[in-house]
């Protein structure tokens, strides 16, 4: 009963971590055959995924913030 427990808690932090469901069958199974290693290393390639489209994301932020100011400035120049 605990593993059925345990198992509920890990497939929901999958879901919540935005894994497909490729990702939580192959990390599932990994578990399951006791490749706890192989799991973690899925699980570190996900989130190495997930910094990368955060740190995309900042560069698109720093863009515009850039512009903003860039255009803050102009404005407040000619006024």
């Amino acid at each position: 009963m605990e593993t059925s427990k345990n198992e509920k808690f890990i497939l929901q932090n999958l879901k919540d971590a935005g894994c497909d469901s490729e990702m939580i069958t192959n990390f599932m199974a990994d578990w399951q055959a006791g490749k706890k290693a192989h799991g973690l290393k899925r699980l570190a390639a996900h989130r190495r995924t997930l910094l990368d489209q955060i740190h995309s994301e900042q560069t698109c932020i720093d863009c515009l913030d850039y512009l903003i100011y860039q255009i803050q400035k102009s404005k407040n120049g000619q006024a």
